[in-house]
């Protein structure tokens, strides 16, 4: 009996401990996905663009760099897969001559890629100069 107990104990602390790693992450698109919570994932920028402007600049870096799966105009979000990555991108205005560009990467097992959205957010930048 104390054998099955210590049997039972670990099997409830390796299940903690294995649900406690998993969980949801908030996309910049607004929705929530299955992944790796707490971890840094995203850059944010300031131009002092027009939105539209941005938007077609992170377009073409991302078509340039993978494959565009979702483009969304109403909320200016971009969703695209760069090698085994997934990147969401979306830019609003935070004033009338400011806009904000947020830009998110997460791996194949949706751990943080923060070197990833480092890198579009350059290039984005570098596209608009």
């Amino acid at each position: 009996m104390r054998r099955m107990n210590k049997n039972l104990f670990g099997l409830v602390v390796a299940a903690t401990l294995i649900f406690s790693t998993t969980g949801c992450f908030r996309a910049v698109d607004g929705r929530s996905r299955a992944g790796i919570p707490f971890s840094k994932d995203t850059i944010e920028s300031r131009y002092e663009r027009p939105v539209q402007q941005i938007f077609d600049s992170a377009k073409q870096v991302l078509t340039f760099n993978g494959t565009l799966t979702s483009e969304n105009t109403i909320t200016k979000s971009l969703e695209a897969k760069i090698d085994t990555r997934t990147v969401w991108i979306r830019v609003d205005e935070v004033e009338p001559k400011v806009s904000r560009i947020v830009v998110q990467a997460r791996n194949k097992s949706r751990g943080s890629d923060i070197d990833l959205a480092s890198e579009i957010d350059k290039q984005i930048a570098l596209r608009l100069k």
